[in-house]
């Protein structure tokens, strides 16, 4: 993969949070894959935590966005009837020698290859475990409400167009939620929290036949209050400086207060475990992205 991609392997270094949720099959999973796609840009701009890149500010809230989508296969994906034509699809990716394997599809949200699930591949790593949640608990409930829909049309195709998705996950990337988003139901720039609140009316239902209503809506509202990760980051930078910025990082991974303090060493144990557990992927080496 470093010999056929070069600098876009070589600087392969990013993190991001990967939901999946169960499907009954493969064909439903495609179907849905096309019906929650409008809305994942905004679950983008809740996990945004990715300002700068080599030291510097990129004036986006994900530049992770901006780096993955350089592979030929990342971003928004199409619309198929059912998984005979999504594989179709794939297959003829690899034939075209632009890819080597299925594992190499990088879309925003997939069927996965090796689990009975829908993937939702476009958030950015999120350093609180309740962003994660938010996310999760959102992601869900998009899947539930499209299959709801689609059992009682079974015939209904998605006319989603592909360049407005990626406009949209664009535009996400640029502002997480301290700017305009896209909102899905008038293809109209929004105020951030217009966008998510209306994605939260959208899935009621769903969150409460989960249980989840409660503790989404207060997660989702206590991210708009405060604010993306991203602008967290960039004040403490604009505050302290860059390492600032990574103890912060380490403290909220920790499940620590939203508070920080310098750490002064590998060992050190400023902030206590929290009541979440999360792995930090921040502490793996870098890996290209594949299988």
């Amino acid at each position: 993969m470093v010999d056929e991609y070069r600098k876009v392997a070589d600087e392969q270094l990013i993190c991001g949070a990967h939901v999946h949720v169960d499907v009954p099959d493969r064909d439903t999973a495609v179907r849905v894959m096309c019906e929650v796609s409008p809305w994942l840009p905004a679950l983008l701009a809740l996990s945004a935590s990715s300002p700068f890149w080599r030291g510097g500010d990129t004036g986006y809230a994900s530049w992770r966005t901006m780096l993955w989508q350089r592979w030929p296969t990342a971003g928004p994906a199409g619309c198929f009837a059912d998984a005979a034509e999504y594989d179709a699809a794939v297959r003829g990716l690899i034939d075209s020698g632009v890819i080597s394997d299925a594992g190499m599809i990088y879309y925003d949200v997939r069927p996965s290859d090796h689990q009975r699930t829908l993937e939702l591949r476009i958030s950015d790593s999120c350093p609180r475990a309740e962003t994660v949640v938010l996310i999760a608990g959102l992601f869900r409930a998009l899947v539930s409400e499209a299959r709801r829909r689609l059992e009682a049309r079974p015939s209904a195709r998605c006319g989603t167009r592909h360049e407005w998705l990626r406009a949209a996950a664009w535009r996400a990337a640029r502002s997480g939620l301290e700017g305009g988003l896209v909102d899905p139901r008038t293809c109209r720039e929004s105020p951030a929290a217009d966008v998510v609140r209306g994605l939260l009316d959208k899935v009621r239902p769903e969150l409460g036949a989960h249980g989840d209503w409660g503790t989404v809506r207060t997660l989702a509202e206590e991210a708009l209050a405060e604010g993306s990760a991203a602008r967290r980051i960039r004040r403490t930078a604009h505050g302290e400086d860059l390492r600032a910025c990574t103890d912060l990082l380490m403290a909220e991974t920790r499940g620590g207060g939203r508070g920080h303090r310098r750490l002064t060493g590998p060992t050190a144990t400023d902030f206590p475990p929290g009541r979440v557990g999360a792995k930090d992927s921040r502490t793996r080496p870098a890996r290209v992205p594949g299988r």
